[in-house]
């Protein structure tokens, strides 16, 4: 099932090509709004599936290119991101050391939104393609061998990055959490439809030029190891998201004007636009473009703009 919000937030379920509203499914939900809306249908989903199938398939179909796309979880409860967490097509000796940050879950938004670069100075300004896996039940010092049983679906995730900003070592915090720096979507496919998320393509085009492009099986410390660390450390709820990192190698400065598409195999494609009020420039040199060139640190340098 494919699980989505449009318009002002009415609850979707993908059919074929066509979207059927199924809010009236799900109106003995309790909620305050969508964001605990579908926390707590993906918390009793065993309970719902039936009637959303069943409305799915007796409703009318609304073409999914004229309505508008939601976020399909609009304030996730934590979105825990793992950092470092691929072998970069086997360039790393051994994995890094298991670790991960929060993103704020301000920071969301969904297909046709844009992404706002801004006034920082940092070095350049990325997104990370990733496999978003989003909890479905509650999972407190989880085993890695019971921890599949624990999420409920898969989504598109972008980890936008405003890279070294000042002071040196503040890592994380005012990096990742910027507000519009979490593109999700264009919904959430349920964990039954996906056969193994250990084996999906990754591919990010930044204004139609494939960018980014690698597979799951890169992954250093695995999904199930992940979730058994995380849960470790706080508990995983449902609709919690877990964003499972990236491939480097791809990454590309994302500047003003870019039109920017995401697709995780079998999850559809995510789409948003790029604005940066400064008009800053860099060149569209990926990471291993830049290396091969044999260019000076990580990534291509700012060419023009304020900070340059």
């Amino acid at each position: 099932m494919k699980i989505l919000y449009f318009d002002n937030f009415k609850l979707g379920i993908l059919r074929g090509t066509d979207v059927v509203d199924v809010s009236a499914a799900v109106e003995d939900v309790p909620q305050t709004g969508p964001h605990d809306l579908i926390s707590n249908l993906i918390a009793d989903f065993d309970n719902y599936r039936d009637r959303l199938e069943a409305f799915a398939a007796a409703g009318v179909g609304i073409p999914l290119d004229s309505v508008r796309i939601r976020p399909p979880l609009p304030k996730p409860g934590k979105i825990d991101c793992m950092a470092v967490n691929y072998m970069e097509d086997g360039t790393r000796d051994e994995p890094a050391p298991i670790n991960a940050f929060h993103k704020a879950p301000e920071a969301v938004i969904g297909c046709g939104d844009t992404m706002v670069i801004p006034d920082v100075p940092a070095t350049v300004f990325e997104g990370e393609a990733e496999l978003g896996i989003v909890i479905g039940k509650k999972a407190t010092k989880v085993s890695a061998k019971d921890a599949m049983g624990h999420i409920f679906g898969y989504v598109n995730f972008i980890d936008g990055s405003a890279r070294n900003l000042p002071p040196a070592g503040n890592t994380f915090f005012q990096v990742k959490s910027r507000d519009t720096f979490a593109p999700i979507g264009p919904y959430i496919v349920t964990a039954d439809e996906i056969d193994d998320p250990q084996k999906l393509q990754v591919r990010l085009w930044n204004n139609g030029t494939l960018m980014q492009n690698f597979n799951t099986d890169d992954m250093a410390h695995k999904i199930p190891r992940c979730i058994e660390w995380l849960s470790s450390i706080h508990p995983l709820s449902p609709g919690d998201l877990l964003a499972t990192g990236t491939n480097h190698r791809g990454l590309n400065a994302f500047m003003d004007g870019d039109k920017i598409e995401l697709e995780v195999e079998g999850l559809g494609r995510l789409h948003f636009n790029v604005r940066d009020d400064l008009k800053r420039t860099w060149a569209r040199d990926t990471r291993l473009q830049h290396m091969e060139m044999g260019g000076e640190g990580a990534h291509t340098p700012q060419l023009t703009g304020k900070y340059a």
